[in-house]
């Protein structure tokens, strides 16, 4: 189970942080504009109308004097003002004029050379926009000196125009003052964010159908993400009381059926001997199996098992003991090969014997009838299992290992068997493996690492 990739979520927080605050920006500007818009500052108190236009308007003819083009906005200046007034002086002494300067005003013409910039008021003290401005410009035909009046309004296109360069000077260079700082902190706090997360995942990944009563944990796990987690872990909690009333269920009718298949075994014992009867013992032992194996993985579930030094050759020595009149009476003969005398793992040897029964079995039922079954102890820790039939396809030997799988249905087997064997050796911490052997049949090896699971 995995919730997600904490790498992508943290680069998706990173992009969001970016875009929330590019739009916070853009907000923040639009009102700034609107407001300044709306309180009829950039209308009614800007004072550079007259000489934005007459800045942008100016020329020089072929003889370098000073000249006015007929722009749009200059065209546009003169209907609204009627009564335009400026003077355009260089520094060479090139002087271009128009309208009458207001009486109040006529000594500042004159004194022109002696000023810089100048902003004149009909009344001093006056906070808005003041009656008239002198101020030295840059302009296409140099540098010049501009006496006018305050009459125009700022344009629409000139306010974007400001907006936009105010973007580029300190709006841009402080987004991107932000987009680093947030590239650069972001991923820090989502790391920090989610610690508790990728431990929950870990945890997650552990789960698994024969580990039961894990849960996820929610000490760090962000409050957001709690209900999420708290979901899953009730979820859990449903899926383990399911299986475990699943689980008794099955136990107690395998216990159940004991009984009734031993008194049905009796009654058929004593029966007059016939094929009728022969059939019916078989089937009976079929189902007295099954119990057994059934009862045996309940065992294996809910029963601690304490683990001890078990001998691989004394129990292999056994079971070979056990079964060999079965196998001779198929057909078989039996070979016991063993590396050493004796062969120590740590495991449960009641369980370790009844893995190597099920594989000795499987062998007697599917070993063709003829040939030699061979069971050999290697040094390695392992036991191997191998008969001279038709063996088992690579494309199969996954399949046998699952429950109730039989890869012939005619066989006489219950299919629990191989399950079983798989369920040990992963309790044992080993593996059951199926390969090639010494013999042209199948060959299973049981592998022990000789530690608890």
């Amino acid at each position: 189970m995995k919730l997600w990739s904490s790498r992508s979520l943290k680069w998706r927080l990173v992009s969001r942080l970016l875009l929330f605050e590019a739009a916070i920006i853009l907000s923040l500007l639009v009102a700034i504009v609107g407001g300044l818009w709306s309180s009829g500052y950039l209308i009614e108190d800007y004072e550079g109308g007259n000489l934005d236009v007459l800045k942008d308007a100016l020329s020089r003819n072929g003889a370098g004097q000073l000249v006015l083009l007929d722009t749009p906005d200059m065209v546009q200046l003169r209907g609204d003002v009627t009564d335009l007034w400026f003077i355009i002086r260089d520094k060479s002494g090139n002087e271009l004029s128009q309208g009458s300067i207001p009486p109040e005003f006529a000594l500042t013409g004159a004194m022109l050379d002696h000023l810089a910039d100048a902003r004149l008021a009909d009344e001093p003290g006056r906070p808005k926009r003041p009656d008239a401005v002198v101020k030295w410009q840059d302009t296409a035909a140099g540098n010049v000196q501009i006496f006018t009046g305050t009459q125009g309004h700022m344009s629409f296109k000139r306010m974007i125009a400001g907006v936009s360069g105010g973007m580029m000077t300190v709006i841009i260079p402080l987004f991107l003052a932000m987009a680093l700082a947030s590239l650069a902190i972001t991923p820090l706090v989502v790391r920090f964010a989610l610690k508790g997360v990728k431990r929950a995942a870990d945890e997650a990944a552990q789960i698994a159908y024969d580990k039961r009563g894990l849960r996820l944990s929610t000490a760090e796990v962000p409050e957001e993400l709690g209900p999420l987690v708290n979901a899953v872990n009730d979820a859990l909690s449903r899926l383990d009381k399911g299986y475990a009333l699943h689980e008794r269920f099955l136990a107690q009718a395998a216990h159940e059926l004991r009984t009734p298949i031993a008194i049905l075994n009796t009654r058929v014992a004593a029966l007059p001997a016939s094929g009728e009867k022969t059939q019916l013992l078989q089937d009976i032992s079929r189902l007295a199996i099954l119990s057994g194996q059934l009862l045996d993985l309940q065992r294996l579930n809910h029963a601690p098992m304490p683990f001890v030094p078990v001998d691989l050759v004394g129990v292999a020595g056994r079971v070979v003991l056990d079964l060999a009149p079965l196998a001779f009476a198929a057909g078989y003969e039996m070979s016991f090969e063993p590396d050493a005398g004796e062969i120590i793992v740590n495991g449960d040897p009641m369980s370790i014997e009844r893995a190597l029964t099920n594989l000795v079995q499987n062998a007697i039922d599917h070993g063709g009838g003829s040939g030699t079954i061979l069971v050999k102890v290697l040094q390695t820790k392992a036991i191997v299992v191998a008969d001279e039939g038709a063996g088992i396809s690579r494309e199969k030997r996954e399949e046998v290992f699952e429950p109730f799988n039989r890869l012939q249905p005619q066989s006489s087997g219950t299919g629990l068997g191989l399950n079983l064997v798989k369920e040990i050796m992963q309790l044992h911490n080993g593996a059951i493996e199926i390969g090639n052997g010494p013999l042209k049949g199948a060959c299973f090896t049981m592998r022990f690492s000789g530690t608890a699971a």
